[in-house]
């Protein structure tokens, strides 16, 4: 078979240990980003399979009609609104995704807000550029850590905010809330509280049409000029251009996010890279060994499956009848 392995940023694909599956196969890996419909047909043009990493690449029907040889997207991780699956299904191209990831985004947002409250990386540049102490940074025991959304990234957030000594509670939706009350947390009396009273919020939220915008200038103004805000969970959750406006305005002081509304951002294009209050980096969160065997493992035993004919675990089990 034929495989596109589109958007390999770091050129690391090929060194997973679970690359072998493909041993046999015809893989082209792709290590730049092309965005429109022209260059991806060209691109995709012989493929019979394509493994897509999370959302980086847009699959939509004017796509899938210039790829008359595609009989199978393998996506890594879950899907996230970025394939058009009923498109897919109309064609009998089918569809097939993996599991969610590990700690690795908790992790990365854990790392955020401790850099960012001791402000590890200015100090560290500060220290290369000849100098020495230049801010005072602030331990997170003691203060307040709002977790919006209790779902598996939260709750390990959570639970590394307790192990550090901070005050958490929790804000999302009723299922969510419930489950952190459960696990001991506390929940917030109100969102408006939520946002004025926490020292740190991170965002835990998955992205979708009632998602969108979900944190507002208004929450945001609320926040403390001492505050920090970390996202490592998609851009799109804030209003547009409202975290910018608001760490000119002061409110919140701080944000470290990993996470942008068009990616890969080259060449420092994103106003927040121009922002000395805020930490960014290039959406590592989930981009990390152990996270990439596991999501490229078993999108290749997907399509290890489909050329020994026995794939039947897909999201679209109605086009299996009529795949190509």
């Amino acid at each position: 078979m034929r495989i596109a392995i589109p958007d390999d940023y770091q050129d690391c694909v090929r060194s997973l240990d679970c690359f072998s599956k493909l041993a046999g196969h015809d893989v082209r890996v792709f290590h730049d980003s092309v965005k429109g419909t022209d260059a991806l047909a060209e691109r995709f043009a012989d493929a019979d399979a394509i493994v897509l990493t999370r959302e980086r690449t847009r699959i939509d029907a004017a796509l899938l009609d210039r790829l008359p040889r595609l009989r199978l997207i393998s996506q890594t991780g879950k899907l996230a609104g970025h394939v058009d699956v009923a498109a897919c299904t109309a064609r009998g191209v089918l569809v097939a995704e993996g599991s969610g990831a590990g700690s690795a985004t908790a992790e990365i947002a854990w790392a955020l807000a401790l850099a960012s409250r001791r402000r590890l990386v200015s100090e560290a540049n500060r220290l290369r550029q000849g100098q020495w102490q230049g801010h005072l940074g602030q331990q997170l025991s003691g203060q307040r850590l709002g977790v919006w959304s209790y779902g598996r990234i939260g709750r390990q957030v959570a639970g590394y905010g307790r192990a550090f000594g901070m005050q958490v509670w929790v804000w999302g939706r009723e299922a969510s809330t419930a489950a952190a009350r459960a696990d001991g947390f506390e929940v917030a009396p109100s969102r408006e509280a939520f946002f004025a009273q926490s020292d740190v919020i991170s965002l835990h939220v998955r992205l979708g049409p009632q998602t969108t915008g979900l944190v507002t200038a208004d929450d945001l103004a609320r926040m403390k000029p001492t505050a920090l805000m970390v996202n490592t969970s998609r851009a799109e959750l804030i209003a547009p251009g409202a975290l910018e406006h608001a760490l000119a305005q002061g409110r919140p002081g701080f944000a470290a996010v990993d996470v942008y509304e068009q990616e890969p951002v080259l060449g420092a294009q994103h106003p927040l890279l121009a922002l000395p209050n805020a930490l960014c980096t290039p959406h590592i969160g989930y981009v990390e060994k152990d996270n990439y065997e596991r999501y490229f493992g078993i999108a290749f035993d997907h399509i290890v499956a489909l050329a020994e004919g026995r794939l039947t675990e897909v999201v679209n089990p109605e086009a299996l009848a009529h795949a190509r």
